[in-house]
């Protein structure tokens, strides 16, 4: 290692910018990873967050936060930085986390098409009941996955809503209209609970 590079690598990754860890990524990786670590610390809980509401359990979001993670490691060198790598990774999130629902879907039409009893399945894996789970989770159930996703997105990940359209591939108006509609429907069933 020159007298360069070893200057180079005296940073201390906690004091930069997302912007400044992905340049520095670019330069160092796979030789150092440093800046990508100190990217993934920053985001790891609300990243295993996003997939833990999105997929309905832990093990599958551990699963995926492990492929986003890896997915992250092999391509930043090729992320250009035309968004911030917050959207960029949260798109590979939304991506992985769609990938598992419909893995999971498969998975699940296969065994009522082998007659074999999915509760029984799903009883190796206690998932609480709605009304058990408190704040958001207990929300989430009663919305379609595309409202889900944009709901977790704007209220664990923070996203502008522009930022999850572009994630979602959707208009920016269509994103609002059915994040306006899911909150909607989530007032009226909350309404009804609340006054009975």
């Amino acid at each position: 290692m020159n007298k360069t590079q070893s200057l180079s690598m005296r940073y201390d990754p906690r004091e930069l910018t997302d912007e400044e860890l992905v340049a520095r990524s670019h330069a160092e990786l796979f030789h150092v990873t440093r800046a990508y670590e100190e990217l993934m610390r920053r985001y790891q809980r609300t990243l295993f967050s996003v997939c833990s509401r999105y997929l309905g359990n832990d093990r599958d979001a551990d699963d995926v936060c492990q492929e986003v993670m890896l997915k992250v490691l092999y391509g930043l060198k090729n992320f250009e930085g035309k968004s911030k790598f917050k959207t960029w990774l949260y798109s590979i999130t939304y991506n992985e986390c769609i990938t598992q629902y419909r893995k999971e879907r498969r998975k699940r039409r296969l065994m009522d098409a082998l007659s074999l009893d999915p509760l029984e399945e799903a009883s190796e894996e206690k998932t609480p009941a709605p009304e058990e789970k408190g704040g958001l989770d207990r929300w989430l159930v009663h919305v379609n996955p595309i409202d889900r996703e944009i709901l977790v997105l704007r209220f664990v990940a923070e996203l502008e809503f522009q930022e999850i359209a572009d994630i979602m591939h959707m208009g920016l108006s269509a994103t609002k209209m059915r994040y306006k509609r899911a909150l909607d429907k989530l007032r009226e069933k909350f309404a009804g609970i609340a006054e009975t």
